[in-house]
């Protein structure tokens, strides 16, 4: 990328250009040094007593398996995350091994109900939920349903997620501190006129995995890059200290956004990072995400940009009202002359190549760091396991992967030098919010039937013993 570069300008003037560039560009051992940190960051989020001042949460999902291919069946979905919210009708089809959406409806959420009391918008919830029921000729059927629920919340059970605060504008009384399940149901018993079965709450990465996992039953990863960013993978039980158990697995909400909150990425983090991060609305909150995800990528471009141009190295030094504006333009694709109408700037080009390297250079960044952290995962299967060498599908979501050119070879390609003894297949999910919300609840339903027929099975097992030892 650099050395075509390079040919076309002075080699005064490139060096100057990597002097800016540098501090973006971490060598593969600093990578690995990054990736151990995280490492080290999730033992402690899943400490029964260190979790609380860990910057890296691993919140217990109660998600005990991933898809084994027998599921089917139809079930309800619900997408609740904004000012808009899904209905979906979702068919199970075990021969065909897909997961289809029937249909679907969205409902909006008016403002004055995002500020009034939460009975109210659970009544809300519950009134579009009985009407996309009622018209689809759904009543009479007791359908499970999948909760996808995009708000903090600490997750007690699969049908238990008491929400912690409320975020994206919402304000709504008496909801914070209560069971955000327990309040949906409440409201459908209000009404009367439908049933729902069980309900298992689903955060969207863990809908990203499990949409993954019914194709691929080797998936037990799940990871958003697009605005924001996250990732999931199952843990084996023995050490989610916070949870009663030791055998088996559990899927585990890493929240690795949160990653470098205490101060453990300073080393990584240039001028512009920190420029961005006491800009933002959480300051100190969230760092790694605001170093990688596409709602930052191009107010960091932007910032670097705008000190390229007053130090008279692009654009003649004259920058436009619309650059020197902040969060004037979220994502930054690579740029073309209209890019440079919108923001209102004269320039050569020369300038134009200079904004390709800055725009190449920051989003390389944020794919090497991303494959350092599932590189952090990926390890930690392995080792937990005792496995020379794993073989695992990552279950990936989000427009800066998907919209990205370059994005998804790069970070590919750096994982396999972080993680040499793991071969990662990386799947693109489809609805994780949506079929992935109810690929959980039949995932659940299938533990539940095989854990009643083992009982069902001991008790004629105890009550023959009885037979023999009267006989």
């Amino acid at each position: 990328m650099l050395t075509s570069f390079r040919s076309n300008l002075e080699t005064r003037k490139y060096s100057k250009l990597q002097g800016y560039l540098e501090p973006f560009q971490l060598s593969l051992e600093k990578l690995q040094e990054v990736s151990h940190r995280l490492r080290r960051d999730m033992t402690r989020g899943l400490g029964k007593h260190s979790h609380h001042n860990a910057p890296v949460k691993m919140l217990p999902t109660f998600v005990r398996a991933t898809p084994d291919g027998t599921e089917k069946g139809d079930f309800l979905a619900l997408d609740l995350g904004g000012t808009h919210f899904r209905v979906l009708h979702v068919r199970v089809v075990e021969e065909e091994q897909k997961v289809l959406k029937m249909d679907s409806q969205i409902c909006t959420i008016p403002t004055d109900m995002m500020l009034g009391p939460g009975q109210q918008l659970f009544d809300h919830i519950a009134a579009c939920l009985g009407d996309f029921i009622s018209s689809r000729n759904l009543k009479g059927q007791t359908l499970p349903l999948g909760f996808t629920f995009s708000f903090p919340c600490e997750q007690k059970e699969i049908d238990k997620s008491i929400l912690i605060r409320w975020t994206k504008g919402f304000k709504c009384s008496g909801v914070e501190g209560e069971d955000v399940v327990k309040l949906l149901k409440e409201a459908i018993q209000r009404r009367g006129d439908y049933e729902i079965g069980t309900v298992a709450m689903v955060n969207d990465t863990v809908g990203t995995m499990m949409s993954c996992g019914y194709r691929d039953q080797s998936c037990e990863i799940g990871m958003i890059i697009g605005t924001g960013t996250n990732a999931c993978y199952m843990e084996e039980m023995k050490n989610v200290k916070r949870v009663e158990g030791e055998d088996g697995r559990m899927c585990i909400n890493t929240e690795w956004g949160g990653f470098g909150d205490d101060g453990s990425l300073k080393d990584i983090q240039t001028t512009f990072d920190v420029m961005v991060d006491e800009a933002s609305v959480n300051p100190g909150v969230h760092i790694f995400e605001k170093m990688i995800s596409g709602m930052y990528l191009g107010e960091i471009v932007r910032l670097l940009l705008v000190k390229l141009t007053e130090d008279k190295f692009l654009f003649s030094g004259q920058a436009s009202e619309t650059l020197l504006m902040p969060g004037h333009r979220r994502e930054f694709d690579p740029p073309d002359p209209l890019l440079f109408l919108i923001l209102g700037l004269k320039w050569d080009e020369v300038d134009a190549r200079v904004v390709r390297v800055c725009c190449d250079t920051i989003s390389s960044r944020s794919a090497r760091l991303c494959a350092a952290a599932l590189a952090a995962i990926t390890n930690r299967i392995r080792n937990n396991r005792k496995l020379g060498h794993l073989k695992t599908t990552v279950g990936v979501d989000g427009t800066v992967y998907k919209k990205h050119p370059n994005f998804g070879e790069e970070l590919q390609a750096t994982v396999r030098l972080l993680a040499p003894a793991c071969h990662i297949t990386f799947m693109v999910s489809e609805d994780g919010s949506g079929k992935g919300a109810a690929m959980v609840t039949a995932v659940a339903q299938r533990l539940a039937r095989q854990s009643r027929l083992l009982e069902d099975s001991e008790g004629e097992d105890e009550e023959e013993e009885e037979e023999d030892e009267n006989n």
